[in-house]
């Protein structure tokens, strides 16, 4: 074994974990990425089954963010699971990955008032209040337009969003995929339920830290009613300021969803502990050590983390995995570069990031690749006659 095996060998990164009957067989997981490749039908395709297939080597894979429905969609060629014919056109993803020895979640997201009316055929995108997002504006279909007030969910909807993500869960079984992630972050619907910044309700579900909290439960309840709760994850963002998040008993308000959600033994917690996103700057950021205090089940660390202070994490128990998002796009062979403590690639421009082609996507080479296409052969000596 080469010593650069055995230091991996050795490393609490590259040790495995079961999860809901799932061997790991390292720490590193490959965040959630929004990357619009699937076209305007919003399907899965080869390419990015390529994608995917390209970084299988990460203890979990956790899919972009793919809409429960027509009504949740708010960004240009994301893709979707609505449909049994989307469904199937996840297959060709989720076969290609296990082939390749893989494991794979799907996201499930609806963007709330993250979207536009372009997007729903001149409807306002839905809100838990009718607060409009105070930022640059939203990406649509016909370019980038300012954010729109959304129209407020009515009580009497929102058992129908909960049903939506509990078909899109079936869907996402029927595809095969190994379990679901819960989108509850980045001011996207489940979080602007959350946060008192965006819900303002006087109904059961606004009011108190525990209303708020009712719609991402009954969600949870929903797709645990499909799946088994060891295959289902959620992610949150409590020191997030992404999409005008960011509200001042913020801590209060994450402490009682973990405490709620360790009551259901789910797969994972995925917490943005980073302030790399965007911090709201309301107070001290949560850590995952806050998390440790009321969740005791598996818990997933994100944004920023380096090689080494992932390692770090999981050595002094605050995670135990580690989610890696942007360095993933330009290094497909991640957990190979940093088994083997090869240097990473250039960061990606993020003029590629959503070039809705394979520019950018599945066209970054692996170090080994890219090693041998620098290795120039010294020409022969010629022989003096």
């Amino acid at each position: 074994m080469n010593s650069s095996s055995s230091n991996s060998s050795q490393s609490a990164l590259f040790q495995p974990l079961e999860l809901g009957g799932l061997t790991l067989p390292n720490r590193i997981v490959m965040a959630p990425l929004t990357r619009a490749r699937a076209g305007v039908e919003r399907m899965a395709n080869e390419m990015m089954a390529e994608y995917y297939t390209q970084r299988a080597s990460a203890g979990l894979l956790i899919s972009e963010a793919t809409v429960v429905s027509e009504q949740g969609i708010g960004w240009p060629q994301s893709p979707g699971i609505s449909t049994d014919e989307m469904a199937e056109s996840w297959k060709v993803v989720v076969d290609s990955v296990h082939q390749a020895g893989g494991r794979i979640f799907l996201q499930l997201w609806h963007t709330g008032r993250a979207s536009h009316s372009d997007f729903h055929n001149g409807e306002l995108p839905v809100a838990p209040s009718a607060i409009a997002i105070e930022g640059d504006g939203v990406h649509t279909p016909s370019g980038k337009k300012p954010y729109e007030v959304p129209r407020a969910l009515e009580t009497s909807e929102l058992p129908g969003i909960v049903e939506d993500y509990r078909q899109a869960a079936k869907r996402a079984k029927a595809a095969g995929f190994d379990g679901v992630e819960i989108h509850s972050a980045n001011g996207y619907l489940l979080d602007e339920f959350l946060q008192s910044k965006s819900n303002q309700r006087d109904d059961q579900y606004g009011g108190s830290i525990e209303n708020r909290y009712r719609l991402l439960g009954e969600v949870v309840d929903a797709v645990t009613s499909v799946w088994s709760n060891d295959r289902v994850g959620v992610r949150l963002a409590p020191n997030g300021s992404f999409n005008d998040m960011g509200s001042p008993e913020y801590v209060e308000q994450f402490t009682y969803v973990a405490r709620q959600l360790d009551a259901h033994g789910l797969a994972y917690l995925h917490v943005m502990d980073g302030t790399g996103f965007g911090f709201h700057e309301l107070g001290p950021a949560m850590t995952l050590a806050d998390f440790r205090k009321v969740f005791s089940g598996t818990l997933m660390g994100n944004v920023g983390y380096t090689r080494e202070s992932a390692e770090e994490a999981i050595v002094d128990g605050s995670a135990d995995l580690i989610a890696f998002g942007r360095p993933f796009i330009s290094n497909p062979d991640l957990v190979e570069r940093f088994a083997n403590g090869w240097p990473l690639a250039e960061t990606a421009d993020m003029s590629v990031w959503y070039s809705h082609d394979a520019h950018g996507y599945t066209d970054f080479p692996t170090y080994e690749a890219a090693s041998s296409e620098d290795t120039v052969e010294e020409p022969e000596a010629c022989n003096a006659e």
